[in-house]
């Protein structure tokens, strides 16, 4: 395996990597490629949003978070149609993250919710027919960040550029990575598909409502970071069911470790450090190859800016709190869905055999 190749490997790939090799002299190789290899994702990272923060404000840092990950998420996957027609796939998603947000925080929570299952539901339809890619991750999460960090005026219009520029950045490179597709279906098919009986739409119904709904309860609450809730409900709600109940056990006893640590390293460093716990998160991030020390991990980032806002104590609390309410809720919600399905489904094939 190339120096390079061994660069387009996962973390639990390069991780099972060394673990098999048996040489010495290679399996140490091995390991400071993985070590440059994270330190290089992290630059890479850090760049990227240094560079939008550097032109489009620091507010709109976010929005170099977003890019950062389609861009990322784009060198591989593909959303399961013609690639010329995942273009338009890619301006449609661009599309609703520069509107959706901004319209969802000018209105009231209930008039929000709408805005939201919309907004989710069209990324759904959009970037997610090929459901093994994960597309929905990359996506609803852009979306989610870009609604919890707002901004409005001359910043919005920063905004919208630095969006623009990240679609076209996109696009050049699904098309690039993936003109040689041999896909048969077109744009059209991804709506043309959409039927509430087949297990993906039924899904993409869930997962829209799920969160709408979870961040909807926040905002009615008078709870700020209405997204985290959301964020959590994303990641919990998998296709199957089942999976939804251990990825949410991971998902709220893992943020509960991943918040004690961050007060451990509040407590310990300096204040002139605490910008780079961040840093310490995404470091942690690249060398975890499971969800659960990613999910520590990624705890780091957010609650770094929610400490400078409400405190560490609440922004802790309100994280943990959050995640935990995020988790069961999209579990019982999942259950819910999956009775009233298969009571109606009874209930039909009842009256179709009478």
């Amino acid at each position: 395996m190339t120096f390079y190749q061994e660069l387009q490997l996962s973390s639990t790939g390069s991780k099972q990597l060394i673990k098999n090799t048996t040489d010495k002299k290679e399996k140490r190789r091995h390991i400071l490629i993985y070590n440059f290899k994270v330190y290089l994702v992290m630059i890479f990272c850090v760049a990227v949003v240094s560079l939008y923060s550097k032109f489009i404000g620091n507010d709109n840092s976010v929005v170099g978070v977003t890019v950062l990950l389609a861009v990322l998420v784009l060198r591989q996957a593909d959303f399961g149609i013609r690639t010329t027609h995942g273009l338009a796939s890619i301006a449609g998603i661009y599309a609703i993250l520069m509107a959706g947000p901004r319209l969802a925080n000018m209105v009231s929570p209930v008039p929000a919710f709408f805005v939201n299952v919309v907004c989710i539901m069209l990324l759904m339809i959009l970037g997610c027919h090929n459901v093994i890619m994960y597309n929905h991750s990359t996506f609803v999460l852009g979306y989610l960040l870009l609604f919890g960090y707002d901004v409005s005026g001359h910043a919005y219009i920063l905004r919208l550029e630095g969006l623009l520029v990240g679609m076209i950045l996109c696009m050049i490179i699904c098309y690039k990575n993936q003109k040689n597709r041999p896909y048969r279906r077109k744009f059209s098919h991804l709506f043309q598909e959409f039927n509430i009986h087949s297990a993906r739409s039924r899904w993409y119904i869930k997962l829209t409502f799920i969160v709408s709904s979870a961040m909807l309860i926040m905002s009615l609450l008078g709870l700020p970071r209405a997204m985290w809730a959301g964020i959590a409900c994303m990641s919990v709600c998998l296709p199957f069911t089942n999976d939804c109940v251990a990825r949410s056990g991971k998902r709220w006893m893992f943020n509960i470790v991943g918040g004690l640590l961050f007060v451990v390293l509040y407590t310990v460093l300096p204040e002139s450090m605490y910008a780079y716990i961040g840093i310490i998160g995404g470091i942690g991030v690249g060398y975890s190859a499971g969800y659960s020390w990613q999910t520590v991990f990624n705890t780091f980032g957010a609650l770094s800016i929610a400490s400078g806002l409400f405190g560490m104590p609440y922004a802790v609390a309100l994280r943990i709190g959050a995640n935990l309410f995020g988790s069961v809720y999209t579990v019982l919600c999942n259950k819910l869905f999956d009775k009233a399905h298969a009571y109606f489904h009874s209930t039909d094939l009842k009256t179709t055999l009478s």
